[in-house]
């Protein structure tokens, strides 16, 4: 499968990148554009969880939910099952924006936030891998997959209906480009 992002790069955003353990094993990197151009306060806190720059962040942390033809999430950095983790503002932070590129899943590689109803934002955030048009205006949109969509493919296999992974799947390191 050939895999192109949606929107053309902006220079002046931030990427960052996860490597990904599979069942144990490297499975390769994923690299992400942040969309500050549109949402910087909720690409900031993305950013600053990558390179663990606050003292906590992403490395380490699972994919607590995996669901084939939807998507992958992870970010609970504090309990690992999709009850915690937490922003880099406090433990929740408000929707920031659905305007633009912010409010449209725009298919397969969107970087989205997950949050438990309005303005409950934290650390927790879902790489879609299907069209997902039913969570414009519900979550924000705040990146795209630059490379390694097809880590994020092979992520997605392990994944179930339920959402129960047969495999561990977890960010061994991460960082920012």
């Amino acid at each position: 499968m050939s895999y192109k992002p949606f929107h053309a790069t902006v220079p002046t955003n931030p990427q960052v990148w996860m490597e990904i353990e599979i069942g144990g094993q490297p499975a390769g990197r994923v690299t992400m554009e942040l969309f500050a151009d549109a949402v910087p306060k909720t690409a900031e806190n993305f950013r600053a969880l990558c390179t663990g720059e606050k003292g906590f962040g992403y490395a380490g942390c699972p994919f607590h939910r995996v669901i084939p033809e939807f998507m992958c999430q992870g970010g609970d950095f504090t309990n690992g099952n999709g009850t915690g983790g937490k922003s880099i503002y406090g433990s929740k932070f408000a929707d920031e924006s659905f305007a633009g590129k912010a409010g449209k899943h725009f298919g397969p590689g969107t970087l989205s936030m997950a949050n438990a109803g309005p303005n409950t934002n934290g650390s927790q955030f879902f790489l879609c891998t299907a069209p997902t048009s039913w969570l414009d205006g519900k979550h924000v949109v705040f990146g795209q997959v630059l490379t390694g969509f097809d880590v994020v493919k092979a992520m997605e296999a392990v994944g179930s209906r339920s959402g129960t992974t047969s495999q561990p799947v977890r960010v061994s390191a991460c960082g920012q480009v």
